[in-house]
């Protein structure tokens, strides 16, 4: 059995729920440590990448009757002040009837500067809490280099590659060059 993290500070996620529906439709809102943070429009770079990784995974998951999508926020049943939203989100099974994913098979974090302590520290730790979840991967922006986090039994593995390097998504019954994550960019 899984009890839930109950902090004293902040917010929840039904409390956060409720509050982000009142929200502007423009603003993407996140839930770490019971905080309600407004994500800043990313970058170009950012943005390439995260449309080449998306459907790199997406042609990976389609077959599977699964899909790789992007503003998906992840749920998990051991912390109930965390709600984060990663770049890419792979899942299976019958659509969501909305924005909130509690059983995500990939996930995707693309690095940026002034996110790289939370995605890296605290969204990590998190993410490892998600029972379904076996692969994370950290794909930095500011260089080639994708991080690939699996799942072991109870335990994670983590691989670093660079631009010759392959991620190879058994998961998925493929692999995406990380040639690929960075096409369209010149440096």
């Amino acid at each position: 059995m899984t009890l839930a993290v109950k902090r004293d500070s902040g917010m929840d996620v039904s409390a956060f729920r409720l509050w982000v529906e009142a929200r502007p439709q423009h603003e993407r809102w996140e839930l770490l440590d019971g905080e309600p943070v407004l994500r800043a429009p990313p970058g170009e770079r950012h943005q390439r990448i995260v449309m080449n990784l998306a459907g790199r995974l997406d042609a990976l998951a389609e077959p599977r009757g699964c899909r790789a999508m992007p503003g998906l926020a992840i749920l998990s049943d051991a912390l109930d002040d965390f709600a984060p939203i990663p770049d890419v989100v792979v899942r299976c099974g019958p659509p969501l009837p909305d924005g909130y994913a509690a059983d995500p098979l990939l996930v995707g974090e693309v690095l940026s500067p002034s996110t790289m302590n939370v995605d890296r520290g605290r969204k990590i730790d998190f993410y490892r809490t998600v029972p379904s979840l076996k692969v994370l991967l950290i794909v930095y922006s500011d260089e080639a280099r994708v991080e690939v986090w699996r799942r072991a039994g109870g335990d994670w593995g983590v691989t670093a590659l660079g631009l010759d390097g392959t991620v190879a998504l058994p998961e998925l019954d493929g692999a995406v060059p990380v040639r690929d994550i960075y096409r369209g960019l010149t440096s």
